[in-house]
């Protein structure tokens, strides 16, 4: 496996990070339709006039452009890879390490379409939440995937511990797209109770308080992990965990800032992608 195989798939994960928190500042400054419903163009154009909401937008697409350039290479130069392979056994090349980077060069592949497809119907929609959330689904699934190519095998066996971690929170990921594109990020003043009450009584609250509690039960799972076990990974996601809490208690409390909105997508990206790392 060669050292430009390694930095193009860091690249693309990278991009697609922060690709993910561009989704997130569209979203936030309400900009989702700022190339109407036209897809690929913008308004209908290829340079469309760059008010602020389409000028977000645009460069939005603009980075999922440069995401599926990079994505795109890196499939093509694993599936070179695979073919200079000897013997041309499928997905084979000189060791486990190496047979997991292709392989997940190509699955990545396979999800930057899907993405790319839901991005479309995203748009041409109007922005209905079932699609907004699945589109931040299929962006982390394609983050982590990046990043188990560039990672190749872990050092470390994967445990159950991990791959728990890792299911638990991407369940909380769902569930806070769910939060935010429902419009329940409201919903629940206070913290850490939701506006002062242990059992929440409106729909809004139930959908917002479902989401802190699994939040609340991955930092536990995670302190559990790191206690047990002895690697730093598990007790740097820890300290990413209580982070990405302390700043989703800031932004409640503040009464959602767009910037903590945006920090809290950046932080758990964040997470998962330390999950991804540490726990698969």
């Amino acid at each position: 496996m060669t050292r430009r195989f390694t930095r193009l798939a860091w690249a693309a994960a990278v991009a697609t990070y922060l690709l993910i928190i561009f989704g997130a500042i569209v979203r936030i400054t309400g900009s989702g339709l700022g190339c109407g419903e036209h897809w690929p163009l913008c308004n209908g154009r290829l340079l469309p006039p760059l008010d602020l909401p389409t000028m977000i937008e645009y460069g939005h697409r603009l980075a999922a452009l440069a995401v599926t350039v990079l994505v795109v290479a890196l499939a093509g130069y694993a599936w070179t890879l695979h073919r200079q392979a000897s013997p041309p056994d499928p997905l084979f090349l000189s060791g486990e390490g190496e047979r997991v980077r292709i392989a997940a060069s190509l699955v990545a592949l396979g999800l930057l379409v899907l993405q790319v497809a839901l991005g479309a119907i995203t748009v041409k929609l109007a922005l209905p939440p079932w699609t907004v959330i699945l589109h931040l689904g299929t962006a982390m699934l394609l983050l982590g995937t990046l990043l188990v190519a560039a990672r190749g095998t872990p050092l470390a066996p994967p445990s159950r511990a991990g791959r728990g971690a890792a299911a638990l929170g991407f369940v909380t990921v769902l569930l806070g797209a769910l939060t935010a594109n429902m419009g329940a990020a409201s919903a629940c003043l206070g913290f850490p109770l939701c506006s002062g009450q242990l059992i929440a009584d409106d729909p809004l609250q139930h959908i917002h308080w479902t989401h802190r509690l699994l939040a609340y039960s991955l930092a536990v799972y995670v302190l559990v992990w790191a206690v047990n076990d002895r690697r730093r990974g598990p007790r740097y996601l820890l300290a990413l965990v209580v982070l990405q809490v302390g700043v989703a208690a800031a932004m409640v409390l503040l009464a959602l800032p767009g910037a903590l909105q945006a920090a809290h997508v950046a932080v758990g990206a964040g997470v998962w992608a330390g999950l991804v790392l540490v726990g698969l």
